[in-house]
């Protein structure tokens, strides 16, 4: 998986791309440990991710956690089709603002 970390308008932008599972758990913990040096909240850009599965969502989850922890949200952008799918099966709307 690709992970960048951006500098946005108030926030950091975690981008990811490709398959987002557990093999991309490294990259992505350290993407996160990236955005979260930065101020405001995190936009995760899920516009280039092709699949994720229930392991990504854990990761997803602990992002939240670290970021409440600071009092930090976390949105997720730019998903859409099977991603955006599976955020909503597993009721991801509750929990982030997905936009």
């Amino acid at each position: 998986m690709d992970v960048s970390v951006n500098k946005g308008e108030g926030c950091a932008v975690l981008k990811l791309g490709g398959r987002f599972d557990f093999n991309a758990h490294r990259e992505f913990r350290e993407g996160v440990d990236r955005a979260l040096q930065q101020q405001g909240r995190v936009d995760v850009d899920l516009g280039e991710v092709a699949y994720l599965d229930s392991s990504a969502l854990g990761m997803l989850l602990m992002l939240r956690d670290k970021a409440k922890s600071s009092s930090r949200e976390v949105r997720l952008v730019n998903a859409r089709g099977s991603v955006r799918q599976v955020l909503e099966i597993a009721n991801f709307g509750k929990l982030f603002s997905i936009n």
